[in-house]
């Protein structure tokens, strides 16, 4: 209510009148300094806060999915349980049936991965610049993946017997990283990952050029899912190239996990996480179907389902606390072992089968290759890197100056 004087003024019951009397309403205290804040800016800038905080439990994350792709390959897959396989020489079902229980689901972890990537992309790009965004991605992918094209190649040259080597000239295209696009064979058979990263790292670009907001990352995700939905009926291969229908989903679910991150949660997140999943889920039945041959759909959509409740969980922050360098030291090893651990890790375990149980050779090989993983990252990528990254800006620093010039 009002009073005669235009202020504010609240009902005070007097006693014994029955009445009530109009008295001014005290002004509201703000504290000196600081302007009134809008309803939810505190939790938004929680938000914001977090959202430039290092998250160790992806770091953990991801090693965990290397791991599980590795065992897999080496007591999982459809090949090495086939009777005289190359690896075992018997089915690996017979020496070791609870390992291979459990690693049959270890090639989840590519689609863990495909997920984490569209995640972190999105956050490491949040920001910079299309060169910027360009660099970052040669200096992160190429200097440990030349090593390991260089490595797999020797150890095929010097244990023959398990995988066919390539020519030299399919070889030395495989160093592009870009072999998948000319029709030639990978080195090892694990590189098919990196030309569906390759393309969403293509597409993203587009976005980045604009400049990320969360509006315009929305819309990617709409219009990414849409154009993966429509690909494989649409009868154009160039569409069905570029939309990766795929993997897609699993980078989108990425990219709306972050949103949440940065943003917080809203309906429109979480309808593009569902359908994420919902899509996802399928494709999973699909590889099962028409490559791995080996696991469950159930217990695939199962581990995957855990997994994305696990990224809800770091995206809205119930991991935080979660931290350690050992952890930084785990996410490094990941892109090296990955690369390197399956032509060269099974050709090792041809040769050294009868020597050991086959579950100590299992972890003895894994450990080799972990180890050989931090030599990569401390002796390979950490300097190459930096001698890549100080050429390219130097590239495209003259790129600017002759442009000025002319």
């Amino acid at each position: 209510m009002r009073g005669a004087d235009g202020r504010t003024t609240i009902p005070t019951r007097v006693a014994g009148l029955g009445g009530t009397l109009q008295q001014p309403l005290p002004p509201l205290a703000v504290p000196r300094g600081r302007p009134p804040q809008p309803v939810g800016a505190g939790r938004r800038t929680a938000v914001r806060e977090r959202a430039g905080r290092r998250l160790y439990a992806i770091d953990g994350i991801r090693l965990l999915a290397a791991l599980m792709v590795a065992v897999h390959h080496y007591a999982g897959t459809h090949r090495v349980d086939q009777p005289g396989n190359a690896i075992w020489d018997r089915p690996v079902s017979d020496i070791m049936p609870t390992v291979f229980r459990f690693a049959s689901y270890g090639w989840i972890g590519v689609e863990i991965f495909f997920v984490i990537s569209g995640f972190v992309i999105c956050m490491s790009c949040w920001g910079r610049s299309p060169r910027q965004f360009f660099v970052s991605r040669v200096m992160r992918l190429y200097p440990a993946y030349w090593f390991a094209v260089a490595f797999t190649t020797a150890v095929l040259v010097a244990l023959p017997g398990v995988w066919d080597r390539l020519r030299a000239r399919d070889v030395l295209l495989n160093l592009t990283m870009l072999q998948s696009g000319s029709g030639v064979m990978n080195v090892d058979g694990v590189y098919w990952t990196l030309w569906s990263e390759l393309r969403f790292y293509l597409l993203f670009l587009l976005v980045v050029a604009t400049g990320l907001t969360y509006r315009k990352v929305v819309v990617f995700c709409c219009a990414w899912g849409a154009a993966a939905m429509l690909a494989p009926v649409s009868g154009l291969p160039l569409l069905e190239l570029l939309a990766n229908p795929d993997g897609a989903w699993y980078f989108i679910a990425g990219l709306a996990l972050y949103l949440m991150h940065r943003f917080g949660q809203d309906l429109l997140l979480w309808g593009i996480l569902a359908m994420a999943w919902l899509m996802g889920q399928r494709e999973l039945g699909l590889r099962i179907d028409e490559v791995e041959h080996v696991s469950g759909w159930r217990g695939s959509v199962l581990i995957f389902t855990v997994f994305l409740l696990a990224m809800v969980a770091i995206a809205l922050g119930a991991t935080d606390r979660v931290q350690g360098k050992w952890l930084v030291t785990a996410g490094a090893l990941t892109y090296p072992l990955y690369l390197t651990h399956y032509a060269a890790g099974t050709t090792l375990i041809n040769r050294l089968r009868d020597t050991m149980d086959a579950r100590v050779l299992v972890g003895v090989v894994l450990a080799g290759f972990l180890v050989l993983s931090w030599l990569v990252h401390r002796f390979v990528e950490r300097p190459v890197a930096g001698m890549v990254k100080r050429g390219l800006d130097t590239s495209f620093a003259r790129m600017r100056n002759a442009r000025g010039a002319a």
